[in-house]
């Protein structure tokens, strides 16, 4: 149409195929086993492992919260997602089990 541009026509590179389908879905499936190894596995262990440590709490662990704060349990309320910490001897608070990251040899308290 125009005079001094000529149209351009795609044409297929010798030897290349239609198809792709077929390594597509390959490629798929290795990234899928990528996400599975490197992400999903890993995280679902360390959930795993938090939510065992959740249900081993007992009276007198020596525990650290997320918060960074040190304390021994003094009272495990079962029925609750919640426990008692005493930080020193004349100071308790409550926390929620879940908010605990570690159990900590018996001990610390006094070495701190």
């Amino acid at each position: 149409m125009s005079l001094f541009i000529s149209n351009a026509y795609a044409q297929s590179a010798p030897g290349a195929g239609q198809g792709g389908g077929f390594e597509m879905l390959i490629m798929l499936g290795v990234f899928g086993l990528i996400f599975y190894f490197m992400l999903y596995r890993p995280q679902a262990k360390r959930v795993k492992e938090h939510k065992n440590l959740i249900s081993s709490l007992g009276k007198g662990d020596e525990v650290l919260t997320q918060g960074g704060l040190v304390g021994r349990i003094t009272k495990v309320s079962d029925d609750k997602d919640f426990v008692e910490m005493a930080l020193n001897d004349s100071t308790n608070i409550v926390i929620q089990k879940a908010s605990v990251s570690a159990v900590l040899p018996k001990g610390t308290m006094k070495n701190i």
